[in-house]
């Protein structure tokens, strides 16, 4: 993959596939109804995530990725787009941005004979489940933990847990910032970019 084009190439199908994302988590909040003890309905990023996803692809491209691990992270890149569209915009992340993806992921993993996947995701969906056990989806929603399943299966046990440590950081520090400690807020913007970055930082691989 040394053609100059490829990274201009993969940068447009990375924001082709949130395009894409956004559209398909549009149509689907059309038929939710938000519940009235979740967080306050917001107006996604749309460009900024679109622009986003563009960056991330050609970054991923410009490090000489092979061709399924670029397809890997662009399933990625579409889960983290369609589930922030529907986290701010009705307060509920569909089982299709999440488990569908990484049913996906697992089963390539398995097909190559790699656990490596399917244990970072079960030991980073453990601590988080209990959270949303225990608070009873108000402290983290389900949709959340399935989430982070997904980016612990694709980014590994190490990356993952610095990237949502982080995400879990920001998330408290601007909760506090915005007096809003005691109200739920939307939680997959921060942990969709905090995988987003960290794909693209080599501090975190």
């Amino acid at each position: 993959m040394n053609a100059w084009w490829i990274v201009p190439l993969v940068a447009l199908l990375y924001g082709c596939a949130a395009f894409l994302g956004l559209r398909f988590s549009a149509s689907i909040c059309e038929k939710i109804v938000p519940f009235e003890d979740g967080p306050r309905p917001g107006k996604p990023p749309t460009i900024a995530l679109i622009v986003g996803a563009t960056i991330v692809g050609g970054i991923l491209a410009a490090r000489g990725l092979p061709i399924l691990g670029l397809a890997v992270f662009a399933v990625l890149i579409v889960s983290l787009v369609a589930s922030w569209y529907s986290d701010v915009r009705c307060g509920i992340v569909p089982d299709y941005f999440t488990l569908v993806p990484l049913v996906l992921v697992l089963g390539i993993a398995s097909l190559e004979r790699n656990v490596s996947p399917i244990v970072s995701a079960v030991i980073v969906f453990v601590p988080f489940a209990g959270v949303a056990f225990f608070s009873k989806g108000r402290g983290m929603g389900w949709g959340d933990v399935k989430l982070v399943a997904l980016g612990a299966a694709v980014l590994g046990l190490r990356t993952s847990v610095l990237a949502f440590s982080a995400a879990c950081l920001l998330a408290v520090t601007i909760a506090v910032v915005r007096r809003r400690r005691h109200e739920p807020i939307a939680f997959v913007p921060y942990l969709a970019g905090s995988m987003a970055v960290a794909l693209t930082v080599p501090v975190f691989a």
